[in-house]
Parts: C-alpha cells; structure tokens; sequence
C-alpha cells in the first residue's frame, strides 16, 4: 500500500522548487498552521489558518500570514469552483541553505480544494525577476500590480511513500502554472509567487491565475501599492 503527494518538479526555477520541498516536509513531518476537524455528523468543515503565536519580528512576512492572505472568503470563487471548500491550508518559514552558510527565507502558504491547489510564496534573494523568462520553462514576461513578472509552466513530482516502510517511488506528475512576481516596482531583487495545478491534471487556466494574484498580492503584509 503506498501513499501518494505531489511536489513541484526540480527544474530551473531553483528557489521555487524549494519552497514546495520545504512546504511539503512541514506538511508530511505534522507540522501544519492550519487544518480540519472531521465531524460524524456533518463531514469535515472548511479547512482554516490557526492562530498561531508569532515569532520574533524579522520584517518579512511570514508562512502564517501568507496562508491568512492566501485564505480568502472568495478564494473558491476566484479559482472558478464556487461550490468548493478547502481541505487543508498550511504555511512554513522554510529557508534554503547556500554555498558559503547562506540561508535564503522562503516562507510559502498551501492551499487544497478538491480542482487546484495553489500556493503563495516569498523568496528574499537579491535576484530580480527580470531576465529569469530565460531560465524557465515556456515562460512569458508580463507587467502585473506595476510590477515585473514572468508568467512560466512546470510539473509536480508524483511520490509515493510505502506504508509497509519500504522505498518511495517517484516519477512524473501534472502540469503546473506560476506566476513570480517582483517584491518592488524597481525590481531589486526577491518576488512573490503564485502557483496552480489541478487534481485531475490538466494544465491550469491562466487568466484565473492572474486573477488570483491581482487579489491576493496586494492583500500580503507588507506589500505597497506603486512601490
């Protein structure tokens, strides 16, 4: 018997393949901001963002605010599945580990609904996002909220966890979109991303990705419109 997730395949787009590892441990170890009581009665209610206490101040958002963001009263309408509930919602103050004992934050939310799943993210590099269309996958640059950003595709990875204690399988999963765009209208490095992929595997509509990001982005702490 063997238990499956998907995570972002590994590809060009580095830091965001990271930030799914790193959600996805949080999510497998038990470690989760957020989740759903089962009822007998009345099956499972949507899923919710727990109160969790803050950390020390660090000026950077943080996993639990990005899935308070990412959590919205009309988010199953902006996917276009209106009739929908979540079934889970998570966040993590994940980081990753350079050359040299660099770390780079990578807080990132997760959201489930029985049609997508969709992320949020926040990665604190000094890269910007302009001139990284050429390092990813059919990827198209666009202006969003004033904002440099780059419209590219990529694939989760399918794994499979044996509950017999045996090794995990992995191999090929859906097709995914996301959407990185720049922490400030100057481009000085660091972005936001918006991620989409669809349970039953076809590729994501990415007019309702736009619309997604245009509504939740400005909403994330710490974000100024024109700036």
């Amino acid at each position: 018997m063997t238990e499956s997730v998907r995570a972002p395949e590994k590809g060009a787009n580095v830091w965001g393949q990271a930030i799914a590892a790193v959600a996805m441990v949080t999510a497998l170890g038990g470690g989760l901001w957020a989740y759903g009581q089962t009822s007998e009665s009345s099956g499972p209610p949507p899923a919710t963002c727990s109160d969790e206490t803050p950390g020390k101040p660090t000026g950077r958002v943080t996993g639990a605010q990005l899935c308070e963001a990412l959590l919205r009263p009309d988010l199953a309408e902006l996917l276009g599945t209106p009739a929908e509930d979540a079934k889970t919602a998570s966040g993590s103050d994940g980081s990753v580990g350079l050359s040299g004992g660099k770390d780079i934050p990578m807080p990132s939310a997760e959201v489930e609904f029985d049609t997508y799943t969709v992320t949020l993210s926040a990665t604190y590099d000094d890269l910007p996002v302009a001139g990284s269309e050429s390092l990813l996958r059919d990827a198209e640059k666009r202006t969003v909220l004033g904002r440099p950003a780059v419209l590219y595709s990529d694939r989760t990875i399918r794994i499979a966890f044996r509950l017999d204690g045996g090794d995990a399988d992995s191999g090929p999963g859906v097709p995914l979109r996301s959407l990185m765009v720049a922490k400030d209208a100057k481009d000085g490095g660091g972005s936001f991303d918006v991620t989409l992929w669809r349970a039953d595997g076809m590729v994501p509509d990415d007019a309702v990705l736009l619309r997604l990001a245009e509504k939740v982005l400005p909403t994330v702490p710490g974000w100024t419109a024109g700036s």
